[in-house]
């Protein structure tokens, strides 16, 4: 099992608290991002540098992840995929992506993206706070656990 961690937009809070579970844990955690993020590489974790461009990280994530595997992203397509898959799936709020939920959390991100291109909402997910933090931290425990003893 191995954690993957769509990193180009994960919030640092986010990195640390699997960082700490990844060494904890002893599970092999793969950040994957088109830069360099500082302080991800340790004695169980690494950088996956892939090139510039829109989606490339997922499409590394994709082609290398394995059923078993955990992974982290807020993108909705790419949980999709990995749901599929049999990857377990949370993004960085806490929210379990799972075979009964994915498809209508896709057709609202599609709706929603609809509505964006024409002009009638703007693109925001809202800044971190510490409540969002602590859900991901809880969530992330409570589903690695349960997903060591799988």
């Amino acid at each position: 099992m191995k954690i993957w961690v769509d990193s180009d937009s994960c919030p640092r809070q986010i990195r640390e608290i699997v960082l700490r579970a990844s060494e904890r844990v002893e599970i092999i955690t793969i950040f994957v991002a088109n830069r360099n993020i500082p302080g991800v590489e340790g004695k169980w974790s690494s950088l996956q540098l892939v090139p510039s461009g829109e989606g490339e990280a997922d499409k590394y994530i994709y082609e290398n992840a394995e059923e078993g595997d955990i992974a982290i992203t807020r993108d909705i397509p790419l949980a999709a995929d990995l749901v599929k898959g049999g990857l377990l799936v949370l993004n960085d709020r806490g929210s379990v992506f799972t075979t009964d939920n994915i498809g209508e959390r896709l057709s609202m991100r599609n709706a929603m993206t609809e509505l964006r291109s024409y002009g009638v909402m703007s693109k925001s997910s809202g800044s971190m706070n510490n409540r969002d933090v602590q859900q991901f931290a809880n969530a992330f425990d409570r589903e690695l656990r349960c997903w060591q003893n799988r």
